[in-house]
């Protein structure tokens, strides 16, 4: 396998086995480089200075929203809107959508397996309308029956807001279905794709997605850069989500005028040395290739899958088939704690998570609470694979039991 630890520093402790990707990612040295570059060079406030380096700022800013367009296939830059992460561009879209359009008998649909980012801002809209939000449950292995699709979608569905890959289980959700059925029925779809836009290729013009989501800190950016894309029909007839410096055109006594796309939705001092990260980490992904970051993925993770099987007392929730797990792996060993388990492993310098992974419902859906999480990513290798199985098989024997 292609050594890709080399590009990224925190990597070269070599001892360190990082098996948290699905949280955030590491960083490559291009883009912590590109981002100290935005300061040494262009330091200063995009859209405002018209010296020299204020609009080699802007420049810089503006060319990574089109980079972002790109990854994105999206038509416009103007449709692309920086915000901080996945997070908070679903409650751009729950405050500046969801509270102005729905109303009471309106239907918000959600997957039982959503991250609670993608939770509690519709449950916030159906209280603060008289929506009713309907749960779209999967299986145990993560899959969505199509009949349980068709029957969740109906005239009232009004939005739908759906994970693209589950942080949980790793499985992809039928969204070009659940699109397609809810444009039927003339409501819009929200994508949250914090976990695929790292791992597969994400294109909102054949999705036919009204808005889709995403972190940087996920996809090797910095933390802090997120964006939101949404379809420029909609994001015209939308309220400004927040209101200050630089999203106007006019202020006065009275109010303001705001400002065009996608400036509306950019109030105040932006993040750029962020954006221009998050470029960085889109040309280093791109450098790298989408199919071989998912070929080697796949490999890893079928290693890692088949060898945690063979381990006495360890189940794997969902898929039985590696595949279908893009590089996430959550698991219970029987009598023994996940916090425990990611205790033991970190003496081992290996990162896992452990928790309910901010997705309650679906835990509890499952009949786990708690799990730890090995997630994979491209830069891990077979050692960190070799590492971790071999210090699992040790869990139990550490916690004082006999095998």
């Amino acid at each position: 396998m292609k050594d890709y630890k080399k590009d990224f520093p925190l990597l070269q402790d070599h001892s360190l086995v990082y098996l948290d990707s699905a949280a955030t990612a590491q960083r490559p040295y291009s883009v912590l480089e590109a981002e100290q570059e935005f300061y040494k060079k262009s330091n200063s406030n995009p859209l405002r200075g018209l010296y020299r380096i204020g609009m080699a700022a802007t420049d810089a800013y503006e060319g990574a929203r089109e980079r972002v367009r790109a990854f994105l296939n999206a038509s416009s830059t103007e449709e692309i809107i920086f915000t901080r992460n996945t997070t908070e561009s679903i409650n751009l879209v729950a405050y500046s959508y969801g509270l102005t359009r729905l109303k009471q008998g309106d239907e918000i649909l959600v997957t039982i397996a959503e991250h609670h980012s993608n939770l509690l801002p519709w449950q916030m809209v159906a209280a603060q309308t008289g929506a009713k939000l309907v749960f779209l449950e999967c299986e145990k292995d993560g899959s969505f029956l199509e009949k349980n699709i068709e029957a969740a979608v109906s005239e009232k569905t009004k939005l739908a807001a759906i994970g693209h890959i589950s942080n949980v289980l790793g499985s992809v959700a039928p969204v070009e279905k659940i699109i397609k059925l809810v444009h039927q029925k003339g409501g819009v779809v929200l994508v949250d794709a914090a976990q695929s836009a790292p791992h597969i290729t994400v294109d909102v013009e054949k999705l036919d997605a009204d808005f889709l989501a995403f972190s940087g800190h996920k996809l090797m950016a910095p933390m802090g850069i997120g964006v939101l894309y949404g379809k420029k029909a909609l994001l015209q007839k939308m309220p400004p989500f927040l209101r200050g410096g630089e999203m106007i055109d006019k202020v006065t006594r009275e109010g303001a005028i705001y400002t065009q796309l996608p400036h509306k939705f950019e109030a105040g001092t932006v993040n750029a040395a962020g954006a221009v990260g998050l470029a960085a980490a889109i040309d280093y992904m791109e450098q790298v290739g989408i199919e071989n970051i998912q070929k080697r993925e796949q490999e890893l993770t079928k290693l890692a899958f088949e060898q945690m099987q063979q381990i006495p007392y360890l189940k794997i929730l969902g898929s039985t088939k590696p595949e279908e797990h893009h590089g996430i792996l959550s698991f219970t060993i029987e009598g023994v704690h996940p916090h425990d388990i990611a205790s033991i492993l970190d003496e081992s310098n290996i990162a896992v998570r452990a928790g309910h992974h901010c997705a309650q419902p679906l835990l509890e859906y499952l009949g786990d609470k708690v799990t730890t999480r090995a997630s994979i990513a491209f830069y891990n290798d077979e050692e960190d694979i070799e590492h971790f199985i071999a210090c699992l098989k040790e869990i139990r024997r550490r916690m004082g039991y006999g095998d």
